[in-house]
């Protein structure tokens, strides 16, 4: 096993602005890394600061105990490697590395893609990173991770360069389960963002009056809520105490959303879907309940 501080080789393939800040944050670290990108240019910089650059993906496989995926999705996982699997000049190439896939995608793709992997004698983790990639191998970066737990551990040093590791467990769906899940909520964040400024500067308010309070706003929730640990209890134990709000007064709140955004002429969806819970909540008997009884109607079997 490879011990922090020991360089190891370690190959990083797709050097888009992620996949060039892991191998930098790799070479700073002291590892030998072989670089590898269907535009070989973007390499440059990275050769010239150490790093080899392979003349194929086959090479590049073959130059490291590790190889770090960084591509726009599976599908391209496949378009590289999968002609060098399947090569019969070079049989066995993938055989004993591992493939660390920080791409993303979904779930029972990473299922799938480590199906594929084993069947050609390769390991597989998957990797879901939750920063940017200017703050990779900094302070407070992370990237979850599951599969093989030996495997995990193996190259555990070497993946610590890039971020925090976070082991989820063997299913190799779960560090994309985690990833999509947060990023869930990151997404449908920045999106009511921008709904709640474009109906603000419909009413001809600059968006400058309004967006330091919006983001207070979104600072905010984790004081009301906690840190999550109560919430969850209270999910799990299908608990919706409304003695601060009611699912009836939230849900008259949403409505006035969707009139007031259909009165300015701003797009509507995002402020329908939202109303959507509500209604539902309290046709289903939630009304005088918390606002988390939502929950109820948005899980699975709600």
């Amino acid at each position: 096993m490879s011990r922090p501080g020991t360089p190891t080789a370690v190959t990083v393939i797709g050097l888009g602005p992620m996949g060039r800040a892991m191998a930098g944050a790799l070479l700073r670290a002291g590892h030998a890394v072989t670089v590898w990108n269907r535009t070989p240019g973007r390499a440059d910089d990275l050769v010239a600061a150490g790093a080899r650059r392979a003349p194929s993906p086959a090479d590049a496989v073959a130059a490291s105990g590790l190889t770090i995926l960084s591509l726009t999705d599976y599908q391209a996982m496949y378009d590289i490697l999968g002609p060098v699997a399947d090569d019969r000049r070079r049989p066995g190439v993938l055989a004993g590395r591992t493939l660390a896939n920080l791409s993303s995608d979904t779930p029972d793709a990473s299922r799938e893609a480590a199906a594929w992997a084993a069947d050609r004698g390769a390991s597989f983790l998957t990797g879901g990173v939750m920063v940017p990639a200017p703050a990779i191998g900094h302070p407070g970066s992370y990237v979850f991770y599951s599969g093989p737990e030996d495997v995990f551990e193996v190259h555990e040093p070497a993946l610590s360069v890039v971020g925090q590791p976070k082991y989820l467990g063997a299913d190799p769906g779960l560090a994309q389960l985690f990833y999509q899940a947060h990023l869930d909520v990151f997404l449908t964040a920045l999106s009511s963002l921008l709904h709640a400024t474009a109906l603000v500067t419909a009413a001809g308010v600059p968006a400058a009056d309004f967006l330091p309070g919006a983001l207070a706003t979104l600072t905010d929730i984790p004081e009301m809520i906690g840190d999550g640990s109560q919430l969850a209890r209270q999910l799990e134990a299908g608990e919706h105490p409304g003695d601060l709000s009611t699912t009836l007064m939230m849900g008259a709140t949403a409505d006035h959303i969707v009139r007031t955004s259909a009165r300015a002429g701003v797009d509507v969806r995002l402020p329908e879907a939202v109303r959507s819970h509500y209604e539902r909540a309290i046709a289903a008997g939630h009304g005088t309940r918390n606002w988390t009884a939502l929950y109820e109607v948005i899980r699975a079997d709600g």
